[in-house]
């Protein structure tokens, strides 16, 4: 029995230190105060830290005014990869969303967020002076 449980858990250490993994140049991106209609496209750069190729199997964004792209090519180990995001800056307001990544890394899902504000059309300095000219 001893000698199953040694094999499992040296097996285990073994899948761990060889298993894909990602590291990202940054996991939040803050578009800051932008425009309504401004390019809302944004992107993700990482590297694959691992010793195997990684995939990217699939892209979710935590509701239909963020669309995510992933790579269609597997990531060699030591190369960067790309995952744009594209905001509708069309929706005035504060925004805060997630996109988590399905791929085989040691970690299978990853988040990563964007978060900002779109200015309602008026940019502030035509604002401040439409409200000092009164």
């Amino acid at each position: 029995m001893k000698t199953i449980f040694t094999l499992f858990f040296m097996s285990l250490i073994g899948l761990s230190i060889n298993a894909q993994e990602f590291k990202f140049e940054k996991e939040i991106i803050d578009y800051g105060k932008i425009n309504k209609g401004a390019n809302g496209e944004r992107t993700f750069v990482f590297t694959n830290v691992g010793d195997k190729p990684l995939l990217i199997k699939n892209v979710q964004s935590s509701c239909g005014c963020t669309i995510p792209k992933k790579p269609d090519e597997p990531i060699l180990p030591g190369k960067k990869g790309e995952i744009k995001v594209s905001y509708d800056t069309k929706r005035p307001g504060g925004f805060a969303k997630t996109i988590t990544i399905f791929s085989n890394a040691k970690n299978p899902r990853k988040v990563i967020k964007i978060k900002g504000f779109v200015n309602n059309g008026i940019s502030l300095e035509k604002e401040k002076s439409l409200l000092s000219d009164s």
